[in-house]
């Protein structure tokens, strides 16, 4: 271990935690800062009457989130590949905290904004930190852990939906709001303590014959590409368009899911146990969008990147089809708005994946950092962009075959366009045509 505390000098090796749980850590923070996005819906309405605002002025607050919990992660995805995560996490846990304890005491569209914004850029931090950290731990069950650790931001607020709407209706969404700040909060704080990066020279064990075998089923790179040098390629400018198309989809689903079932009037409508639709359909969303990530990312460690986006994609365009004609039927509300998450959630696990096959990993936090980023292009369309549409138009039907669209040429640029041209990217990446320092060797394994 003392090789490896040279190559490390800012973490001693005996505070180095297992990467396994490191991984469990790493789930516990992102289910911690989920409700941010996806218990937003159940604040709307509230939000609304309590500071006199459309649904058009308050759903400006899920862009800006969305905006900076995007936008900035390539510059803390870079302190976190500089630092390590453990400092970065603290500071992101306090800021997820302050944000849901400032939107519970605002009084003004203004404020609310400002604070919201704030836990958006702590969210941001945990996102990148976390995501990074397994990408960097796990080169040999990436699409897998990858997906467990971005899952738990889409299956936390299953836990914690039922409850969050409770508080609401019992003691109201100010105080909602600041009790489940300070929860989540401490609970970054706690995770982050069990987080570091791994040492330069560190790869899992038998990782060379893994290698191998990986390789016969993903395109990867064995070179390490600085930000730079990735955003001079096509597969980068590829994958960010891709991911940007189908991020819409599924923003519009999670922002605008309250208003659309209160238009199709299946919102009150009691399903079972005094659940409505609506709260049903949430927790069968998130729970759906969790597991949707590490199964995904299971399937693409063993049929490719490219192949499962097209499959997936495909599913996505025709599970939103199918519940254009159904939404107004209450079961069918909750069970194709779940299948719509289970096909659209794994793009948190499938983009960072093949990011870090087709750009490395030495980086690999700030360079999925900036691919990540397209969420926030797409939020701007799925939040305000999508409540204008229906506020013009009286209907949501416009905005179901947008994201019908999206899905599809996603789809099939997945497979005509992306998998050669990732192809054909590693193939120059790795002849020296982009020149990318080496990557650093790896000779010691670290269980």
């Amino acid at each position: 271990m003392a090789e490896s505390a040279a190559a490390h000098p800012n973490i001693h090796p005996s505070r180095i935690s297992n990467r396994w749980v490191q991984l469990i850590a790493g789930i516990i923070a992102m289910m911690a800062v989920a409700n941010l996005q996806y218990a937003w819906t159940l604040f709307t309405k509230p939000l609304q009457a309590h500071l006199h605002a459309t649904l058009t002025a308050v759903q400006w607050t899920f862009f800006l989130f969305i905006l900076l919990e995007t936008w900035l992660v390539p510059f803390e995805g870079y302190l976190v590949d500089r630092i390590g995560p453990r400092l970065m996490l603290g500071v992101g846990g306090v800021l997820v905290g302050l944000g849901w304890l400032g939107a519970g005491n605002a009084e003004s569209l203004r404020s609310l904004y400002f604070w919201y914004a704030l836990g958006g850029i702590g969210a941001g931090v945990v996102y990148g930190g976390t995501i990074g950290n397994a990408l960097k731990w796990f080169p040999d069950h990436r699409g897998l852990c990858v997906g467990l650790t971005a899952g738990a931001y889409g299956v936390g607020t299953a836990l914690t939906v039922a409850p969050i709407a409770s508080m609401i209706k019992a003691s109201g969404y100010q105080h909602t709001f600041i009790v489940w700040g300070v929860i989540q909060g401490v609970l970054v704080l706690a995770a982050a303590l069990f987080m570091a990066k791994p040492p330069a020279d560190w790869a899992p064990p038998g990782w060379k014959e893994k290698e191998a075998q990986i390789k016969a089923h993903v395109q990867s790179s064995s070179v390490d590409m600085t930000p730079w040098q990735m955003v001079r390629t096509g597969s980068f400018w590829m994958i960010y368009g891709m991911m940007t198309l189908l991020a819409f989809g599924g923003l519009v689903v999670t922002a605008q899911l309250n208003p659309m079932a209160v238009s199709y009037h299946v919102d009150k409508v009691i399903i079972i146990f005094g659940w409505t639709a609506l709260v049903m359909a949430i927790e069968v969303d998130r729970i759906l969008n969790g597991l949707t990530r590490p199964f995904w990312g299971w399937v693409s460690d063993h049929i490719g990147r490219e192949n499962t986006m097209f499959i997936a994609f495909s599913l996505e365009a025709l599970a939103v089809f199918a519940l254009l004609q159904l939404i107004h039927r209450p079961v069918w509300f909750i069970a194709l708005s779940g299948l719509c998450f289970f096909a659209w959630g794994e793009i948190f696990s499938l983009f960072p994946s093949i990011t870090g096959d087709v750009f490395g990993k030495k980086w690999a936090t700030t360079n999925y950092g900036i691919v990540y980023t397209a969420k926030g292009v797409a939020s701007f369309l799925a939040g305000p962009g999508a409540a204008w549409m229906f506020a013009r138009t009286g209907s949501w039907t416009k905005v179901f075959w947008a994201m019908i669209a999206c899905d599809l040429i996603a789809a099939f640029l997945a497979l005509l366009w992306l998998k050669p041209l990732v192809r054909r990217n590693i193939e120059e990446s790795e002849s020296g045509l982009h020149a990318p320092a080496p990557a650093v060797g790896m000779r010691k394994s670290v269980a």
